[in-house]
């Protein structure tokens, strides 16, 4: 999740107390599993099977999560959320505030920059401009993949979906959103402005030529996508042929859409926190144009669900990852489809030694297969409720992962893995590093 979609996420390592206490007394477990990977199992199953009740079920799983840790861990609450921790590797770890504070400003602040684009009329004068039948819908799916490589993913979900919504006269189908997302998560795996992930990689030193060359697999996945999604969304609704005459753009309304996003992509270079320039350009906007207020309170709960995955996803007493390697990265895209993919990212940074082309496209575009996966999928359901459901993403969407397997396994069979530290350093040059093979 990519939720798609910000600040950096601390490691969800326990820190040096908790790992004693823990060796000292035996953490209880189920077979051999932890108890809090269950708890989080259990309750993706439950937002899988009661999606008409996720948010109770996605705060239901992460009390219980946290009353676990706090009975039977040392684990501490204030530092884990506020203060942050000192590992046992000797770094400051940042509470997960920041993240949280981020997330929900992103996802209620792109809610109404998605508001000012629908009010401002541009949506109904694009199909003057797409083209009609099913290659409009491959253009409008090309639009968001290019908005996202500059602008956050969850801006351009939105907009995707404000679009789709006009376009095709509110019959969006399901598929088609979440091409949307996809297309969206695709656009920003290649461009260290375009997602939360990419842009924690170009923090730690990963240099953005480092994961350019995740535009080959976003490329291919794309294809793959469009294909399937303009044809299916074309059979239920045909783009709509003419826009209604006589309208005239707002531009007030469209001058707060680019300040919104220029706020965002600013604060988020110079910051590393987008949702500060998002809120600030919002008021400033308020001031000459109304200002959809009333859209917040479902924003707000859609909001509130994703956190609660991220904050169960933060708690899982996850410290290390597999040896990396282009099987590992390509699972991963497959487990961020469930699991926050920002503490995965964080720990893969930490661990080094991956292909941050691959592992970038992996994270990034692996959480589409699922409406929760991303936060850019969390925002879209916002808009559209019936999309909430995992049975009816998995299968009108099914194509999504075919595509990320086939983006995939396009760039690693044309170039290779090519495992790097953060900075370009090979790993093998690394003092006291283990050799590792690379693939050609």
């Amino acid at each position: 999740m990519t939720v798609s979609h910000a600040a950096l996420a601390p490691s969800s390592s326990p820190n040096a107390l908790e790992i004693l206490s823990e060796g000292a007394q035996a953490v209880p477990d189920l077979f051999g599993i932890r108890v809090e990977f269950i708890l989080f199992a259990l309750t993706l199953l439950g937002v899988a099977i009661f999606h008409h009740h996720t948010l109770k079920v996605a705060l239901a799983g992460m009390v219980s999560v946290l009353a676990f840790r706090l009975v039977f861990t040392e684990f501490d609450l204030v530092a884990h959320v506020f203060t942050g921790f000192t590992g046992p590797d000797g770094h400051h770890h940042e509470g997960e505030w920041k993240l949280l504070l981020n997330l929900l400003g992103l996802l209620l602040g792109f809610a109404l920059l998605a508001k000012q684009f629908e009010d401002s009329r541009v949506p109904d004068l694009l199909p003057n401009i797409l083209p009609n039948g099913v290659a409009g819908g491959v253009c409008l799916l090309g639009l968001v993949f290019v908005m996202s490589a500059f602008l956050d993913n969850i801006a351009a979900a939105m907009i995707g979906g404000t679009i789709a919504k006009v376009v095709y006269r509110s019959k969006v189908h399901i598929g088609f959103l979440a091409a949307i997302v996809a297309a969206s998560n695709a656009g920003g795996a290649g461009s260290v402005v375009g997602d939360t992930t990419t842009t924690m990689l170009w923090i730690s030193g990963v240099s953005w030529t480092q994961v350019l060359h995740a535009f080959l697999a976003a490329g291919a996945a794309f294809v793959v996508l469009a294909a399937f999604a303009a044809r299916q969304q074309h059979a239920l609704q045909p783009i709509q042929r003419d826009a209604p005459q006589g309208l005239t753009v707002d531009k007030g309304r469209l001058a707060v859409v680019g300040l919104i996003l220029v706020g965002a992509v600013s604060t988020n270079v110079l910051l590393d926190f987008p949702a500060l320039g998002v809120w600030a350009a919002i008021l400033v906007g308020a001031a000459f144009r109304s200002t959809g207020w009333h859209e917040l309170p479902a924003a707000f709960k859609g909001s509130l669900f994703l956190l609660s995955l991220v904050m169960s996803a933060s708690m899982m007493p996850v410290d290390e990852l597999p040896a990396a390697s282009w099987v590992s990265t390509l699972g991963l895209g497959f487990i961020s489809s469930v699991f926050d993919n920002i503490p995965l990212t964080k720990l893969a940074i930490d661990q080094g030694g991956y292909d941050w082309g691959l592992l970038a496209f992996a994270v990034g575009f692996g959480g589409s297969m699922i409406w929760f996966g991303s936060s850019a999928g969390v925002a879209i359901s916002n808009s559209f409720p019936e999309a909430k459901s995992v049975a009816r993403w998995v299968r009108h969407g099914w194509y999504v992962p075919v595509a990320y397997v086939v983006g995939f396994m396009a760039l690693y069979l044309s170039l290779g893995w090519h495992p790097e530290l953060p900075g370009g350093e090979d790993p093998a040059h690394r003092p006291g590093g283990m050799e590792q093979p690379r693939d050609h």
